[in-house]
């Protein structure tokens, strides 16, 4: 076990957080927001201190193993979630430290769930370092390590790092060097983002508040510089981000794809089929369904179905109506996008369309396997060959799935808040989307939970957004000893 190489890592994350911070202490200071300036300014020198412990206990090697991988990956983002809450707490916006945990765990794993009360009495810089933390947690932070440093050494120490970070099944590299793939999807998000910015800008959108929207979209986070999130935006505002939500829950290698004109594989990606046609299914589905609330305009009934389906199937949780009011059909049908999510290889959460359609394929087998005994079966999807490995892990995935949120309702329940509550907020932090059903539906918050519910949920968030494996590592203590 490498140890000071987890370290450095950890430290490396630091690094990142303290600058991160620096765009919103200039907001703060141009603002003249004193409490904000104070509170950026401890969490940034604090940060840079702490990531110095790397040069006082340097790695005798730089090897990274599997358990390094997992293991350095969930300790950074606890890091960085503790260091980035330390400006709220600090500048006594948000007075409670588990309180700004929450918020800040949120805010980097991209769920969105917030416990402010009023959103909009925050001061520029911290709403501004609010929707950042989404920006940054969107792609991961160690991917971006991996794009600009040089992390590792060995054959596998990348992939392990990558591999505990990013989404899906199974990681798949755009180029044969893993750092070059990094470099192409931190240039196609910083791209994608830069786009959207200038068309809420020619949609009349403030600046300030065309940035912090932005970085909530191309994260897929949701939060918002308003306490009514979007809906007090215009229609092509509210549009725009439809259609960015959906483009930001596609996986990165389609639009690699794209850019090498490739657009024969790009018609035949299955995952992507499939996360078209639900979205697309599930519009018009809402749409008949919500038609009467709307006076029968189905203009309006496509505009909020559209844009719900696509903020919460891709797990952004921006809203621009109480959908909460909808009916019965319609919320349950949000639910289950809760819990479907975007693409493998995106900045969405949920299952993943990969991992439904890994699902469905490998049970086809099974029920041939049943019918014929002694045919020899194989899963593939487009066109390659499924390992045996990745089936499994799949499998062992739902299972820990299932019994994480099962025993996560039980533990919050103690709140004695209603059934759909409780159920849905555990959902909504574990698929990193934010909004729920009834006390936390999307023009509520979480501030009604105890401090004892909001650490639970927070460990669903990290859970959640790392796919459970590399945090439930923490608490295993054989993957701490020496392998």
């Amino acid at each position: 076990m490498n140890h000071r190489m987890i370290l450095r890592l950890v430290c490396y994350i630091l690094r990142v957080g303290a600058f991160s911070m620096l765009p919103a202490l200039i907001i703060s200071l141009f603002c003249q927001e004193w409490a904000a300036v104070m509170g950026l300014s401890i969490a940034i020198v604090l940060s840079a201190l702490l990531s110095l412990l790397t040069f006082l206990l340097p790695p005798r090697t730089r090897e990274i193993g599997a358990q390094e991988g997992f293991l350095s990956v969930a300790l950074c983002w606890v890091a960085v979630s503790l260091v980035g809450a330390l400006p709220f707490f600090l500048s006594g916006e948000i007075p409670n430290f588990i309180d700004c945990i929450f918020e800040t765990v949120s805010g980097f794993t991209t769920t969105g769930a917030s416990i402010l009360t009023n959103v909009e009495g925050l001061s520029k810089g911290l709403l501004y370092w609010r929707s950042f933390t989404h920006w940054l947690g969107g792609m991961g932070v160690l991917v971006f390590l991996l794009a600009v440093v040089p992390m590792g050494k060995g054959k596998n120490s990348l992939l392990h790092v990558m591999r505990a970070e990013s989404p899906g099944p199974q990681v798949d590299k755009l180029v044969p060097q893993l750092q070059k793939s990094a470099k192409i999807l931190y240039t196609i998000y910083i791209g994608l983002t830069l786009i959207q910015i200038v068309l809420l800008l020619l949609g009349g959108m403030p600046l300030f508040d065309s940035f912090c929207t932005a970085f909530g979209t191309a994260g897929t986070g949701g939060f918002g510089v308003k306490n009514d999130s979007m809906a007090g935006y215009s229609p092509y505002l509210q549009t725009v981000c439809t259609v960015f939500m959906a483009l930001f829950g596609t996986n990165f290698s389609i639009f690699y794809l794209l850019l090498l004109r490739q657009f024969s594989r790009v018609l035949c990606n299955q995952e992507l089929r499939l996360y078209l046609g639900v979205m697309l299914g599930s519009i018009a589905l809402i749409t008949w369904n919500i038609l009467p609330l709307f006076q029968g305009s189905v203009k309006d009934a496509l505009h909020h179905a559209a844009f719900q389906v696509s903020s919460i199937m891709t797990t952004t949780g921006f809203s621009t109506t109480d959908f909460n009011l909808w009916p019965a059909f319609s919320k349950t049908l949000l639910i289950a996008l809760m819990i479907f999510g975007a693409c493998a290889g995106s900045t969405g959460g949920g299952i993943k369309s990969a991992r439904v359609l890994l699902i469905f394929k490998a049970s086809k087998r099974s029920v041939k396997r049943m019918l014929m005994p002694r045919s020899v079966s194989v899963v593939h999807m487009d066109g390659q060959l499924v390992s045996e490995d990745v089936i499994q892990n799949t499998y062992s995935y739902l299972a820990v799935y299932a019994l994480t949120a099962i025993l996560s309702i039980l533990l919050i329940s103690v709140d004695e808040c209603s059934v759909e509550t409780n159920v849905t907020a555990v959902l909504a932090c574990l698929n990193n989307i934010g909004p729920g059903m009834d006390l936390v539906g999307p023009m509520s918050n979480y501030a009604h939970f105890s401090g004892f519910s909001k650490l639970v949920l927070s460990f669903n968030m990290l859970a959640g957004r790392l796919e459970l494996f590399p945090v439930l590592m923490l608490f295993v203590p054989q993957a701490w000893r020496k392998s």
